[in-house]
Order: structure tokens, then C-alpha cells, then sequence
């Protein structure tokens, strides 16, 4: 696997934000391309972490965080995929209905309206990117005891 950088940019807070949680939605993805589903649900840890749970966990994450917590959306969140396949097409949905929201808010100061404590937008897409940055991490070490890639 190629080692791949994010993107360099001299853009605005939101956009930069974006870019560097679409580099780590990427690397995710990246991480789990040409993977087995009998693998995707390998686990090497107590916790039962696998690559499908970091998909299917992380597409439930932003969904939550964005559509009902930010946005007071009562939209149903992405029921866990069985495969891996699906996985993915649910978290490459999820980020295109999470950046549309995100692009749409008046700006990065806006406060989540169903969340039990003030956070705004701008705490969020930090949250997120830490989040996401956290499982690519996860999934690099899984995928590397599966079958040796290294590798963003």
C-alpha cells in the first residue's frame, strides 16, 4: 500500500476541517479495501474490535454527532452492516449527508440543539476528526496482522 499524506491546503477553518476528516475517512476506507469479510470480523483484541465494527462504528459516530445531536435530526442512524461491502457504502453515505450539513451551517460557532451539554460545530468536526484519526490508527494495526500492509 502507498503511503498517502493529507492533502495541504491554506483554506478556511471549516473546509480545512473537512479535508483533514475526509484524509481519515479515506485512510479507513483504504485500510479495509480487498479485505475478506471472514477477516473484517477477525478480531485480535478482547474488545472484539474489527474492521467492520470500525466502519460500521464510525459511520454511526458521525451520524450521531452531525445529523441528531447538531442538527436535532430524528433520521434513523445506519443499522450495522453485515458486510463489509455495505459497511462502507453506509459511511461513504453517511459523509456525504454529514458534509451537506456541515457546509450548510451558518458557521462553525453554531451550538448542537439536541445535546445535553453547549458544544458547537467547530468542537464537533475536532471530535470527529480525532475520532476517526483514532480508529485508522485501529484499523492500520489490524490490517497489518491480517496480512502485513502498512501504511495511510
Amino acid at each position: 500500500m502507498t503511503d498517502r499524506k493529507p492533502d495541504r491546503a491554506t483554506a478556511d477553518e471549516r473546509t480545512t476541517l473537512l479535508l483533514m476528516l475526509r484524509y481519515q475517512r479515506e485512510s479507513v476506507v483504504r485500510k479495509v479495501e480487498g479485505v475478506s469479510d471472514a477477516d473484517a470480523r477477525r478480531s485480535f483484541v478482547p474488545s472484539g474490535t474489527s474492521l467492520l465494527w470500525l466502519v460500521n462504528h464510525l459511520a454511526h459516530a458521525e451520524a450521531l454527532w452531525i445529523e441528531q445531536r447538531f442538527a436535532g435530526s430524528r433520521t434513523p442512524l445506519p443499522e450495522p452492516s453485515d458486510t463489509l461491502a455495505d459497511a462502507v457504502d453506509s459511511y461513504r453515505r453517511t459523509w456525504a449527508v454529514v458534509d451537506e450539513r456541515v457546509q450548510a451551517a451558518p458557521d462553525l460557532d453554531a451550538v448542537a440543539v439536541a445535546f445535553d451539554e453547549p458544544v458547537n460545530l467547530r468542537w464537533i468536526l475536532v471530535h470527529l476528526v480525532q475520532e476517526t484519526a483514532r480508529h485508522a490508527g485501529h484499523a492500520d494495526i489490524v490490517a497489518e496482522l491480517l496480512d502485513g500492509r502498512t501504511g495511510r
